[in-house]
Protein backbone atom coordinates (compact mmCIF):
# COMPACT_ATOMS: atom_id res chain seq x y z
CA UNK A 1 0.00 0.00 0.00
CA UNK A 2 1.39 3.39 -1.00
CA UNK A 3 1.01 5.88 1.87
CA UNK A 4 3.01 8.68 0.26
CA UNK A 5 1.32 12.07 0.06
CA UNK A 6 1.24 14.37 -2.92
CA UNK A 7 1.73 18.15 -2.79
CA UNK A 8 -2.03 18.52 -3.08
CA UNK A 9 -2.57 16.35 0.00
CA UNK A 10 -0.40 18.65 2.08
CA UNK A 11 -2.40 21.71 1.00
CA UNK A 12 -5.77 20.23 1.95
CA UNK A 13 -5.38 21.26 5.57
CA UNK A 14 -3.67 24.18 7.24
CA UNK A 15 -3.37 25.11 10.90
CA UNK A 16 -4.08 28.79 11.36
CA UNK A 17 -1.29 29.05 13.93
CA UNK A 18 1.11 28.25 11.07
CA UNK A 19 -0.40 30.76 8.63
CA UNK A 20 2.04 33.66 8.54
CA UNK A 21 -0.54 36.22 7.45
CA UNK A 22 -2.65 38.19 9.91
CA UNK A 23 -6.07 39.76 9.62
CA UNK A 24 -6.42 43.48 10.25
CA UNK A 25 -9.27 45.66 11.43
CA UNK A 26 -8.63 48.44 8.92
CA UNK A 27 -7.60 48.49 5.28
CA UNK A 28 -4.89 50.91 4.06
CA UNK A 29 -6.18 54.49 4.14
CA UNK A 30 -5.46 54.92 0.41
CA UNK A 31 -7.55 51.88 -0.60
CA UNK A 32 -11.11 52.81 -1.52
CA UNK A 33 -12.31 49.74 -3.45
CA UNK A 34 -14.40 47.38 -1.36
CA UNK A 35 -12.90 44.24 -2.89
CA UNK A 36 -9.34 45.27 -2.06
CA UNK A 37 -10.28 46.52 1.41
CA UNK A 38 -11.76 43.16 2.36
CA UNK A 39 -9.04 41.10 0.68
CA UNK A 40 -6.27 43.09 2.38
CA UNK A 41 -7.98 42.96 5.77
CA UNK A 42 -8.44 39.20 5.44
CA UNK A 43 -4.80 38.61 4.54
CA UNK A 44 -5.52 37.54 0.97
CA UNK A 45 -3.55 40.40 -0.60
CA UNK A 46 -0.63 42.70 0.10
CA UNK A 47 -0.68 46.08 -1.61
CA UNK A 48 2.72 46.86 -3.08
CA UNK A 49 1.75 50.19 -4.66
CA UNK A 50 -1.13 51.70 -6.59
CA UNK A 51 -2.34 49.12 -9.08
CA UNK A 52 0.09 46.41 -7.93
CA UNK A 53 -0.83 43.64 -5.47
CA UNK A 54 0.89 40.51 -4.20
CA UNK A 55 -1.16 37.38 -3.51
CA UNK A 56 -0.72 35.81 -0.08
CA UNK A 57 -1.46 32.12 0.68
CA UNK A 58 -5.25 32.46 1.04
CA UNK A 59 -5.52 34.81 -1.93
CA UNK A 60 -3.41 32.56 -4.13
CA UNK A 61 -5.66 29.60 -3.32
CA UNK A 62 -8.70 31.55 -4.50
CA UNK A 63 -6.93 32.83 -7.61
CA UNK A 64 -5.76 29.33 -8.55
CA UNK A 65 -9.28 27.94 -8.15
CA UNK A 66 -10.66 30.65 -10.44
CA UNK A 67 -7.92 29.85 -12.95
CA UNK A 68 -8.60 26.11 -12.77
CA UNK A 69 -12.31 26.64 -13.52
CA UNK A 70 -11.29 28.70 -16.55
CA UNK A 71 -8.85 25.95 -17.62
CA UNK A 72 -11.56 23.30 -17.42
CA UNK A 73 -13.95 25.32 -19.57
CA UNK A 74 -11.26 26.19 -22.12
CA UNK A 75 -10.40 22.49 -22.39
CA UNK A 76 -14.08 21.74 -22.99
CA UNK A 77 -13.97 23.72 -26.27
CA UNK A 78 -10.60 22.37 -27.41
CA UNK A 79 -8.24 24.89 -25.82
CA UNK A 80 -4.60 23.85 -25.38
CA UNK A 81 -2.63 25.66 -22.69
CA UNK A 82 0.72 27.26 -23.46
CA UNK A 83 2.87 29.97 -21.89
CA UNK A 84 4.30 32.74 -24.05
CA UNK A 85 7.13 35.04 -23.03
CA UNK A 86 6.48 38.33 -21.27
CA UNK A 87 9.43 40.08 -22.95
CA UNK A 88 8.37 41.30 -26.37
CA UNK A 89 10.36 41.79 -29.58
CA UNK A 90 9.84 45.25 -31.04
CA UNK A 91 9.92 44.06 -34.66
CA UNK A 92 7.03 41.61 -34.16
CA UNK A 93 4.77 44.46 -33.06
CA UNK A 94 5.97 46.90 -35.70
CA UNK A 95 4.61 44.52 -38.35
CA UNK A 96 1.07 45.24 -37.15
CA UNK A 97 1.78 48.88 -36.26
CA UNK A 98 1.15 48.42 -32.54
CA UNK A 99 4.59 49.22 -31.15
CA UNK A 100 4.54 53.01 -31.19
CA UNK A 101 3.25 54.80 -28.11
CA UNK A 102 1.10 56.95 -30.40
CA UNK A 103 -0.91 53.87 -31.41
CA UNK A 104 -0.77 51.95 -28.11
CA UNK A 105 -0.38 54.00 -24.94
CA UNK A 106 -0.19 51.20 -22.33
CA UNK A 107 3.27 49.79 -23.07
CA UNK A 108 5.91 49.27 -20.39
CA UNK A 109 9.18 49.46 -22.34
CA UNK A 110 12.83 49.02 -21.45
CA UNK A 111 16.20 48.30 -23.09
CA UNK A 112 18.61 45.42 -22.93
CA UNK A 113 22.22 46.17 -22.03
CA UNK A 114 23.09 46.15 -25.72
CA UNK A 115 20.54 48.90 -26.35
CA UNK A 116 17.85 46.70 -27.92
CA UNK A 117 14.38 48.01 -27.09
CA UNK A 118 11.92 45.52 -25.58
CA UNK A 119 8.44 45.67 -24.09
CA UNK A 120 6.41 43.82 -21.48
CA UNK A 121 3.45 42.02 -23.05
CA UNK A 122 0.05 43.66 -22.59
CA UNK A 123 -1.64 41.18 -24.96
CA UNK A 124 -0.25 38.52 -27.33
CA UNK A 125 -1.94 38.56 -30.75
CA UNK A 126 1.29 39.40 -32.57
CA UNK A 127 3.72 36.90 -30.99
CA UNK A 128 1.27 34.00 -31.09
CA UNK A 129 0.49 34.66 -34.76
CA UNK A 130 4.19 34.63 -35.56
CA UNK A 131 4.70 31.45 -33.52
CA UNK A 132 1.82 29.61 -35.22
CA UNK A 133 3.57 30.00 -38.59
CA UNK A 134 5.71 27.07 -37.43
CA UNK A 135 2.64 24.92 -36.79
CA UNK A 136 0.08 25.81 -39.46
CA UNK A 137 0.78 24.98 -43.11
CA UNK A 138 -2.24 23.01 -44.33
CA UNK A 139 -6.02 23.04 -43.90
CA UNK A 140 -5.44 19.81 -41.94
CA UNK A 141 -3.70 21.89 -39.24
CA UNK A 142 -6.85 23.88 -38.53
CA UNK A 143 -8.70 24.81 -36.42
CA UNK A 144 -6.41 25.40 -33.40
CA UNK A 145 -7.16 27.04 -30.05
CA UNK A 146 -4.06 27.79 -27.95
CA UNK A 147 -4.47 29.79 -24.75
CA UNK A 148 -2.48 30.90 -21.75
CA UNK A 149 -2.99 32.24 -18.24
CA UNK A 150 -0.13 34.65 -17.87
CA UNK A 151 0.86 37.97 -16.33
CA UNK A 152 0.14 41.03 -18.44
CA UNK A 153 1.46 44.55 -17.88
CA UNK A 154 -0.43 47.71 -18.78
CA UNK A 155 0.69 51.23 -18.01
CA UNK A 156 -2.72 52.39 -16.81
CA UNK A 157 -2.89 56.13 -16.26
CA UNK A 158 -5.06 55.63 -13.21
CA UNK A 159 -5.18 52.19 -11.66
CA UNK A 160 -8.31 51.85 -9.54
CA UNK A 161 -11.09 49.52 -8.40
CA UNK A 162 -8.75 47.33 -6.36
CA UNK A 163 -7.74 44.16 -8.20
CA UNK A 164 -10.30 44.81 -10.93
CA UNK A 165 -8.02 47.32 -12.72
CA UNK A 166 -4.30 46.98 -12.11
CA UNK A 167 -1.00 47.51 -13.87
CA UNK A 168 0.08 43.88 -13.47
CA UNK A 169 -2.52 41.13 -13.71
CA UNK A 170 -3.27 37.62 -14.90
CA UNK A 171 -5.05 37.22 -18.20
CA UNK A 172 -6.49 34.12 -19.80
CA UNK A 173 -6.10 34.91 -23.46
CA UNK A 174 -7.15 32.32 -26.00
CA UNK A 175 -6.58 32.77 -29.73
CA UNK A 176 -8.53 30.89 -32.37
CA UNK A 177 -7.11 29.98 -35.77
CA UNK A 178 -9.75 28.89 -38.30
CA UNK A 179 -9.98 28.08 -42.01
CA UNK A 180 -12.81 30.48 -42.76
CA UNK A 181 -15.43 32.74 -41.23
CA UNK A 182 -17.97 29.94 -40.88
CA UNK A 183 -15.60 27.76 -38.88
CA UNK A 184 -14.61 30.78 -36.81
CA UNK A 185 -18.26 31.68 -36.10
CA UNK A 186 -18.99 28.20 -34.72
CA UNK A 187 -16.12 28.47 -32.26
CA UNK A 188 -17.06 32.03 -31.34
CA UNK A 189 -20.49 30.85 -30.21
CA UNK A 190 -19.04 27.81 -28.40
CA UNK A 191 -16.62 29.88 -26.37
CA UNK A 192 -19.33 32.40 -25.51
CA UNK A 193 -21.24 29.54 -23.88
CA UNK A 194 -18.06 28.35 -22.13
CA UNK A 195 -17.58 31.85 -20.71
CA UNK A 196 -21.08 31.84 -19.27
CA UNK A 197 -20.35 28.49 -17.63
CA UNK A 198 -17.27 30.03 -16.00
CA UNK A 199 -19.30 32.90 -14.59
CA UNK A 200 -21.98 30.56 -13.26
CA UNK A 201 -19.36 28.35 -11.59
CA UNK A 202 -17.63 31.23 -9.77
CA UNK A 203 -20.88 32.58 -8.37
CA UNK A 204 -21.97 35.26 -10.84
CA UNK A 205 -25.03 33.45 -12.16
CA UNK A 206 -28.05 35.58 -13.02
CA UNK A 207 -26.18 38.89 -12.94
CA UNK A 208 -23.74 38.44 -15.84
CA UNK A 209 -24.83 39.24 -19.40
CA UNK A 210 -23.41 38.68 -22.84
CA UNK A 211 -23.19 42.30 -23.98
CA UNK A 212 -23.06 43.69 -27.49
CA UNK A 213 -20.11 46.04 -28.01
CA UNK A 214 -18.22 47.61 -30.89
CA UNK A 215 -16.74 45.13 -33.33
CA UNK A 216 -14.10 47.51 -34.64
CA UNK A 217 -12.76 46.87 -38.13
CA UNK A 218 -13.41 43.12 -38.19
CA UNK A 219 -17.09 42.63 -37.46
CA UNK A 220 -20.21 44.59 -36.67
CA UNK A 221 -20.07 43.54 -33.02
CA UNK A 222 -17.76 42.09 -30.43
CA UNK A 223 -19.11 40.87 -27.13
CA UNK A 224 -18.29 41.70 -23.54
CA UNK A 225 -19.49 39.85 -20.49
CA UNK A 226 -20.74 42.32 -17.93
CA UNK A 227 -21.65 41.66 -14.30
CA UNK A 228 -24.17 44.01 -12.70
CA UNK A 229 -22.57 45.98 -9.85
CA UNK A 230 -22.63 49.52 -8.51
CA UNK A 231 -18.85 49.25 -8.39
CA UNK A 232 -18.69 48.89 -12.17
CA UNK A 233 -17.12 51.41 -14.51
CA UNK A 234 -19.35 50.64 -17.50
CA UNK A 235 -22.92 51.58 -18.35
CA UNK A 236 -24.92 48.87 -20.06
CA UNK A 237 -28.55 48.44 -21.05
CA UNK A 238 -30.04 45.13 -19.96
CA UNK A 239 -32.92 43.27 -21.59
CA UNK A 240 -33.86 40.68 -18.98
CA UNK A 241 -36.45 38.89 -21.10
CA UNK A 242 -33.81 38.10 -23.76
CA UNK A 243 -30.97 37.70 -21.22
CA UNK A 244 -28.68 40.09 -23.12
CA UNK A 245 -27.28 43.58 -22.82
CA UNK A 246 -25.88 46.38 -24.95
CA UNK A 247 -22.91 48.55 -24.04
CA UNK A 248 -23.63 52.26 -23.91
CA UNK A 249 -21.09 52.89 -26.69
CA UNK A 250 -23.25 51.05 -29.25
CA UNK A 251 -26.71 51.59 -27.77
CA UNK A 252 -28.48 53.13 -30.74
CA UNK A 253 -31.41 52.61 -33.09
CA UNK A 254 -29.41 50.48 -35.52
CA UNK A 255 -28.43 47.98 -32.83
CA UNK A 256 -31.95 47.86 -31.45
CA UNK A 257 -33.26 47.15 -34.95
CA UNK A 258 -30.73 44.33 -35.39
CA UNK A 259 -31.90 42.81 -32.11
CA UNK A 260 -35.59 43.31 -32.87
CA UNK A 261 -36.05 45.22 -29.62
CA UNK A 262 -36.98 48.73 -28.49
CA UNK A 263 -35.66 51.02 -25.79
CA UNK A 264 -38.64 50.05 -23.65
CA UNK A 265 -37.13 46.55 -23.40
CA UNK A 266 -33.95 47.79 -21.69
CA UNK A 267 -32.95 49.04 -18.24
CA UNK A 268 -29.77 51.03 -17.59
CA UNK A 269 -27.29 49.41 -15.18
CA UNK A 270 -23.72 49.86 -13.96
CA UNK A 271 -21.55 46.82 -14.60
CA UNK A 272 -18.08 45.28 -14.34
CA UNK A 273 -16.58 43.83 -17.52
CA UNK A 274 -15.43 40.31 -16.60
CA UNK A 275 -14.59 38.99 -20.08
CA UNK A 276 -14.58 39.78 -23.79
CA UNK A 277 -14.46 38.01 -27.13
CA UNK A 278 -13.33 39.55 -30.43
CA UNK A 279 -13.37 38.74 -34.11
CA UNK A 280 -9.92 39.53 -35.48
CA UNK A 281 -10.51 38.56 -39.09
CA UNK A 282 -7.21 38.37 -40.98
CA UNK A 283 -5.57 41.51 -39.61
CA UNK A 284 -2.78 39.73 -37.75
CA UNK A 285 -2.44 36.76 -40.10
CA UNK A 286 -2.00 39.22 -42.96
CA UNK A 287 0.55 41.30 -41.02
CA UNK A 288 2.63 38.18 -40.30
CA UNK A 289 1.79 36.23 -43.47
CA UNK A 290 0.13 33.38 -41.60
CA UNK A 291 -1.40 31.29 -44.39
CA UNK A 292 -2.40 27.69 -45.03
CA UNK A 293 -2.88 25.67 -48.20
CA UNK A 294 -6.51 24.77 -48.78
CA UNK A 295 -7.77 21.52 -50.37
CA UNK A 296 -6.99 22.92 -53.83
CA UNK A 297 -3.43 23.80 -52.80
CA UNK A 298 -4.14 27.54 -52.78
CA UNK A 299 -2.75 29.84 -50.07
CA UNK A 300 -5.41 31.29 -47.74
CA UNK A 301 -5.11 33.67 -44.80
CA UNK A 302 -6.02 32.19 -41.42
CA UNK A 303 -9.10 33.71 -39.75
CA UNK A 304 -8.50 34.63 -36.11
CA UNK A 305 -10.28 35.57 -32.91
CA UNK A 306 -9.19 36.51 -29.38
CA UNK A 307 -10.93 35.79 -26.09
CA UNK A 308 -9.99 37.21 -22.70
CA UNK A 309 -10.89 36.67 -19.06
CA UNK A 310 -8.90 38.19 -16.17
CA UNK A 311 -8.78 35.77 -13.20
CA UNK A 312 -7.78 38.61 -10.85
CA UNK A 313 -10.64 40.77 -12.04
CA UNK A 314 -13.03 37.85 -11.69
CA UNK A 315 -11.83 37.23 -8.13
CA UNK A 316 -12.22 40.93 -7.33
CA UNK A 317 -15.73 40.99 -8.77
CA UNK A 318 -16.78 38.04 -6.61
CA UNK A 319 -15.22 39.68 -3.54
CA UNK A 320 -17.07 42.89 -4.36
CA UNK A 321 -20.43 41.17 -4.63
CA UNK A 322 -20.16 38.17 -2.27
CA UNK A 323 -19.69 40.04 0.99
CA UNK A 324 -21.66 41.45 3.90
CA UNK A 325 -21.05 43.83 6.79
CA UNK A 326 -18.86 41.23 8.53
CA UNK A 327 -16.57 40.33 5.64
CA UNK A 328 -16.22 38.08 2.63
CA UNK A 329 -18.68 35.28 1.76
CA UNK A 330 -16.90 33.05 -0.76
CA UNK A 331 -18.84 30.71 -3.07
CA UNK A 332 -17.83 27.12 -2.31
CA UNK A 333 -16.33 26.70 -5.79
CA UNK A 334 -13.50 29.20 -5.22
CA UNK A 335 -13.29 29.51 -1.41
CA UNK A 336 -9.73 29.08 -0.06
CA UNK A 337 -11.01 26.21 2.12
CA UNK A 338 -14.31 24.36 2.35
CA UNK A 339 -14.42 24.31 6.16
CA UNK A 340 -13.15 26.64 8.88
CA UNK A 341 -12.67 24.42 11.92
CA UNK A 342 -12.64 26.47 15.12
CA UNK A 343 -11.46 25.09 18.44
CA UNK A 344 -12.82 26.83 21.54
CA UNK A 345 -10.90 25.89 24.66
CA UNK A 346 -7.59 24.19 25.34
CA UNK A 347 -8.55 21.21 27.46
CA UNK A 348 -7.05 17.88 26.48
CA UNK A 349 -10.47 16.61 25.43
CA UNK A 350 -11.24 19.62 23.17
CA UNK A 351 -7.78 19.68 21.61
CA UNK A 352 -7.86 15.94 21.04
CA UNK A 353 -11.24 15.94 19.30
CA UNK A 354 -10.42 19.01 17.18
CA UNK A 355 -7.08 17.58 16.10
CA UNK A 356 -8.71 14.26 15.25
CA UNK A 357 -11.48 15.91 13.20
CA UNK A 358 -8.90 17.98 11.32
CA UNK A 359 -7.03 14.81 10.40
CA UNK A 360 -10.20 12.97 9.43
CA UNK A 361 -11.49 15.74 7.17
CA UNK A 362 -8.21 16.15 5.31
CA UNK A 363 -7.88 12.39 4.91
CA UNK A 364 -11.31 12.49 3.25
CA UNK A 365 -9.97 15.06 0.78
CA UNK A 366 -11.81 18.02 2.34
CA UNK A 367 -9.98 21.34 2.52
CA UNK A 368 -9.84 22.68 6.08
CA UNK A 369 -8.41 25.76 7.75
CA UNK A 370 -8.04 24.81 11.44
CA UNK A 371 -8.08 27.70 13.92
CA UNK A 372 -5.92 26.21 16.66
CA UNK A 373 -4.66 29.61 17.84
CA UNK A 374 -4.52 30.61 21.49
CA UNK A 375 -6.76 33.68 21.15
CA UNK A 376 -10.18 34.70 22.46
CA UNK A 377 -13.29 33.08 20.92
CA UNK A 378 -14.58 36.48 19.82
CA UNK A 379 -11.42 37.08 17.79
CA UNK A 380 -11.70 33.66 16.18
CA UNK A 381 -15.32 34.23 15.17
CA UNK A 382 -14.63 37.74 13.85
CA UNK A 383 -11.73 36.43 11.76
CA UNK A 384 -13.89 33.59 10.49
CA UNK A 385 -16.56 36.07 9.38
CA UNK A 386 -13.94 38.19 7.62
CA UNK A 387 -12.30 35.25 5.80
CA UNK A 388 -15.66 34.08 4.46
CA UNK A 389 -15.05 30.32 4.30
CA UNK A 390 -18.44 28.75 3.47
CA UNK A 391 -18.81 26.41 6.47
CA UNK A 392 -17.70 27.00 10.06
CA UNK A 393 -17.41 24.00 12.40
CA UNK A 394 -17.01 24.69 16.12
CA UNK A 395 -15.68 22.24 18.70
CA UNK A 396 -15.93 23.17 22.38
CA UNK A 397 -16.68 21.64 25.78
CA UNK A 398 -20.35 22.36 25.07
CA UNK A 399 -20.39 20.52 21.74
CA UNK A 400 -18.53 17.55 23.20
CA UNK A 401 -21.11 17.26 25.97
CA UNK A 402 -23.88 17.35 23.36
CA UNK A 403 -22.15 14.78 21.22
CA UNK A 404 -22.45 16.94 18.10
CA UNK A 405 -20.61 19.65 16.18
CA UNK A 406 -21.87 23.22 15.73
CA UNK A 407 -21.99 23.84 11.98
CA UNK A 408 -22.69 27.37 10.67
CA UNK A 409 -23.37 28.38 7.07
CA UNK A 410 -21.42 31.59 6.45
CA UNK A 411 -23.84 32.90 3.83
CA UNK A 412 -27.16 32.27 5.57
CA UNK A 413 -26.08 32.11 9.20
CA UNK A 414 -28.01 28.85 9.58
CA UNK A 415 -26.79 26.78 12.55
CA UNK A 416 -26.98 22.99 12.62
CA UNK A 417 -25.89 20.49 15.26
CA UNK A 418 -24.46 17.55 13.34
CA UNK A 419 -22.61 14.41 14.24
CA UNK A 420 -19.20 13.90 12.69
CA UNK A 421 -20.69 11.30 10.35
CA UNK A 422 -23.38 13.74 9.20
CA UNK A 423 -20.77 16.47 8.62
CA UNK A 424 -18.64 14.11 6.54
CA UNK A 425 -21.66 13.01 4.52
CA UNK A 426 -22.65 16.62 3.81
CA UNK A 427 -19.09 17.69 2.97
CA UNK A 428 -18.33 14.82 0.61
CA UNK A 429 -21.68 15.35 -1.14
CA UNK A 430 -20.81 19.01 -1.74
CA UNK A 431 -17.38 18.08 -3.03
Amino acid sequence: MNNSKTAKDYTLGLRQSELFTKTRKQAPSDEVARNAQLLIRGGFLYKEQAGVYSYLPLGLRVLEKVSDIIREEMASVGGQEIRLSTLQDKSVWEASDRWSDENVDVWFKSKLQNGTEIGLGWTHEEPITKMMKDHIQSYRDLPRYPYQIQNKFRNEVRAKSGIMRTREFLMKDLYSFSRDNEEHARFYEAIALAYMRVFVRVGLEGITYKTFASGGAFAKYSHEFQTISDAGEDIIYVCEKENLAVNKEVYNDEVLKDLGLTKDDFVEKKAIEVGNIFNLGTRFSQAHNLTYKDEQGEDQLVVMGSYGIGPNRLMGTVAELWADEKGLVWPASIAPFAIHLIRIGDSEKVVGQADALFETLTNEGIEVLYDDRDVRPGEKFADSDLLGIPVRVVISEKTIEAGTLEVIDRKTGEVQNLTQEELLADSTTQE
